[in-house]
């Protein structure tokens, strides 16, 4: 049988390996006293057989007890330790019966480190074979032999059980010593996954961003950058309005840019209104904008999902209606709902058949991060309309 395996049951067979040496001392001492204090047979037997149980000491320091504390034990050289400790403790107690109480110390390493055939041999050996061998030597009375072979089917039965314990919470120290390896690769592992959930779910965020404020933004450039060139011979007023506008967008989207890095409220909120940020996000699309409602603050989180939401519908509007489409927006607040609306009056599409981008799955996962739904209305030639309701905390009545 091997020790506990593991980092933790090897450092409880350790703190525990104390034990065992008082223990094998008190049985080594207790053993010494007995075969020299005993009465018979004469004193130079009885000194010839507690000489041959000295060596066990510096036997097991030396040996013994580092081939126990490995973590397997060296079973070969575990056995080698077996056969020198039996070939001193078997004359002796073939000499001295006293002696046999030392089969307390010897039988328990050979659960600890044989295989359970094994370890039965080298028991039975242990316990029956000094009884054989003084029986022979001595020849004592059969009453004596009676009661020395009782005591020794005793001790083997007490043996056998000892060691069976012994084996079970050693198969249960590896049983734990696994499981806790277990558990902590388990653990390990939820970490890692959970560290790859969190960078994908923000590298998720960071794309929305990008896509719903620098894109747009972008996209609105070069539509403004068109309008321009088609303007700029026959209409001088109007493209410089909409070289403005190219200066005020390039401005937006470079405090948007800030914005993301620093991690901040989006610019057009950081120092305006809901209403006042679509507003200004209005009349650089050309769209209409209604409010509706008792307008109040309200958390972050509703009012950057709404302008997001506003942001991108305006784009997809402009480039899916075309520039000439009418584009509205309407912010309605409620008691405990706010609603964006936008509506364009281009040329419609079927949204069941639109997959892939992060157009309209940005926009329904916006909503749903806030509790909240994203709801798209069209048909071919009927234009669109996106709305989206937020939940938020009711209006405080006035005492």
């Amino acid at each position: 049988m091997n020790a506990p395996g593991g980092a933790t049951g090897t450092d409880a067979w350790d703190r525990s390996f104390l034990l065992w040496d008082t223990y094998f001392a008190l049985i080594w001492l207790a053993t010494l006293v007995f075969v020299l204090g005993t009465d018979q047979p004469g004193w130079s037997v009885r000194v010839a057989a507690a000489g041959l149980l000295v060596p066990l000491v510096p036997l097991y320091v030396w040996f013994g007890r580092p081939i126990l504390r490995g973590d397997p034990p060296d079973e070969r050289r575990a056995v080698g330790y077996l056969v020198a400790e039996m070939a001193l403790f078997l004359p002796s107690a073939v000499l001295v019966g006293e002696t046999r109480l030392m089969g307390f110390a010897l039988v328990p390493p050979c659960f600890m480190v044989l295989r359970l055939r094994w370890a039965l041999i080298a028991v039975t050996v242990i316990n029956i074979a000094p009884v054989i061998g003084w029986a022979l030597l001595w020849w004592p009375s059969a009453q004596d032999v009676f009661f020395n072979s009782v005591f020794a089917v005793v001790t083997l039965v007490f043996s056998v059980a000892l060691g069976s314990w012994i084996i079970r919470i050693i198969d249960q120290s590896q049983e734990r010593a696994e499981l806790i390896a277990e558990l902590a690769a388990s653990r390990h592992e939820v970490s890692r996954l959970s560290s790859a959930h969190g960078a994908l779910a923000e590298r998720e965020r960071m794309a929305r961003e990008i896509h719903d404020t620098l894109a747009q933004g972008f996209t609105s450039l070069l539509m403004l950058v068109q309008a321009v060139e088609a303007e700029l011979d026959d209409d001088p007023a109007q493209a410089r309005r909409h070289l403005a506008l190219m200066d005020e967008t390039a401005r937006q989207n470079l405090a948007e840019a800030r914005a993301l890095v620093a991690g901040g409220t989006p610019a057009d909120l950081a120092d305006a209104s809901l209403p006042d940020a679509l507003r200004r996000l209005a009349a650089r699309q050309d769209a209409t904008l209604e409010v509706t409602g008792a307008v109040r603050a309200l958390p972050a989180g509703p009012e950057v999902v709404a302008l997001r939401t506003c942001q991108e519908a305006l784009a997809n509007a402009r480039k899916h209606a075309g520039s000439s489409a009418t584009v509205s927006l309407t912010l309605g607040y409620a008691d405990e709902t706010l609603t964006v609306s936008v509506r364009d009056d281009g040329c419609g599409f079927d949204p069941g058949a639109v997959s892939g981008g992060y157009g309209l799955a940005g926009l329904r996962a916006r909503a749903a991060e806030v509790g909240g739904t994203a709801l798209v209305h069209s048909a071919p030639g009927d234009g669109t309309t996106v709305t989206v309701l937020l939940p938020v905390a009711p209006r405080r009545s006035a005492r």
